[in-house]
Order: structure tokens, then sequence, then C-alpha cells
């Protein structure tokens, strides 16, 4: 068998949809990544040089993590502040199933692609929006970090030796899991839109991610009044 009918017969489960990602860094990519294994078109689109994140933040593009995380998609480079450049994206967003974003909320609405500008555009289009705390309430501002959302959603306080302290997890749990739930939801609602016919607004945040994560410990508290403490290697 010849490589090329290996290619064309493992198309993926998830080809005939097209997927924008204007994600950055960790959980975005990690979302968006998800459905590229799976077979989605995904195209990427990154601001021109000096236009958007400094390299440090995503890491080299020849780095294994960037590598890593972008595998499998397409992309190109696009001004969203720019008015052609603007009606370059929603020219795509006419031909796309999914956009995905990890910007702080407040910038979707000043570059005019929040969700209700979105579907105007095309009613089916599906929005996932990753944030560190939420599109509302007294933290909207702020941008999500992996270590302060492990913090503040309480793996710290299970995490390491009994009476050392509060430890952070060896790798980005709230980035993964935040990334992994958002790419479950954009699929449910890929399958709501087939009986309703229209899209909708998926939102994950890396603190509700964290949380969530932690069910057994939150479960153990509400129903048997126990507080969880540090395991060390124990299960």
């Amino acid at each position: 068998m010849t490589a090329s009918t290996t290619a064309t017969q493992r198309r993926g489960p998830l080809s005939r949809f097209r997927v924008i990602d204007l994600t950055r860094v960790r959980s975005g990519p990690t979302a968006v990544r998800q459905l590229a294994d799976w077979g989605a078109d995904v195209i990427k689109v990154e601001s021109p040089p000096g236009l958007g994140l400094p390299e440090a933040w995503g890491g080299s593009r020849l780095g294994a993590d960037f590598q890593n995380l972008h595998r499998n998609k397409r992309g190109f480079t696009l001004n969203m502040k720019d008015p052609d450049g603007l009606k370059i994206f929603n020219q795509l967003v006419e031909r796309s199933d999914v956009v995905a974003e990890n910007f702080r909320p407040d910038v979707k609405k000043r570059l005019g692609i929040d969700y209700d500008s979105l579907k105007k555009i095309n009613k089916k289009i599906i929005l996932a929006s990753i944030s560190g705390f939420g599109q509302d309430g007294p933290y909207v501002k702020r941008p999500g970090f992996d270590q302060v959302t492990q913090g503040m959603g309480g793996l710290m306080a299970i995490t390491g030796e009994p009476g050392r302290g509060p430890m952070r997890a060896g790798c980005a749990v709230s980035d993964s899991a935040a990334g992994l739930y958002c790419a479950m939801g954009i699929l449910t609602a890929l399958l709501e839109r087939e009986a309703s016919g229209e899209g909708q607004w998926v939102e994950v945040s890396l603190l509700n991610a964290m949380i969530a994560l932690l069910d057994f410990q939150a479960a153990r508290w509400t129903i048997e009044k126990e507080v969880p403490e540090q395991a060390g290697n124990d299960h």
C-alpha cells in the first residue's frame, strides 16, 4: 500500500469540519490539537510579527513545545486589527464550522469576533472560548496562568508530601484540562447542531476545569465533610 493511499484512507472522523484556530500558548492549542489529530481541517491564524504575543509566551516556532501543540494544522498570518484583515477573517468564518480563541474576554468584543458578531455571518458557527476565570465576573480581565489556577482550584493543597506546604503539579494540569474539556464541548456542540441547525458558544475556564478535576475531593467534602489533605505518593 502506498503512502498516498494510506493518507487518503485515514482522513479522520472530523475531516468534514473546518476549524479557525486563534489560540495561543497552551490551553487553546491543546483543544484544537485534539480536533486536528482527529482529521479536522484546522487553519491557524497568527498575528504579523510584532503584533502578537512575544515568542517567549509560546516558545520558539521550531521548538518541541510549539511543534507538538500545533501539529496537523496549516496556517497563515492575518492582522485582525486591520479592516481588510477582519474582512478576510469573516469570509473564512462563512465557510467554517468552529472558531477557537483564548484571548482575554474583552478582546473578542474589541476585535468584533464575539459570538453575536460571528453568528450574524454564519448561524452555524461554533465559538469556543477558553479564559482564565470565565467570560464575566470579578476576575474577567485577568489573564489565566496554569500555576495560579492550580493554587486557586485546590490542586496545590493536595499535592506533595503531608506537612510540606502547597506544591505545584509537575505538568500544566489546568491548561491541559481546559483544552480537553473545550474539545469535548466543541464536539458536543457539533452533534447538537445536527438537530438544531445552529451553532453555539462553548465557554471553558482554567479555574473551572481545575475544580472539575477535583470532583473526587469535592464529593468527599460535600457528602462526608472530609477535608482532603496532601496525599504524597498514597492513593
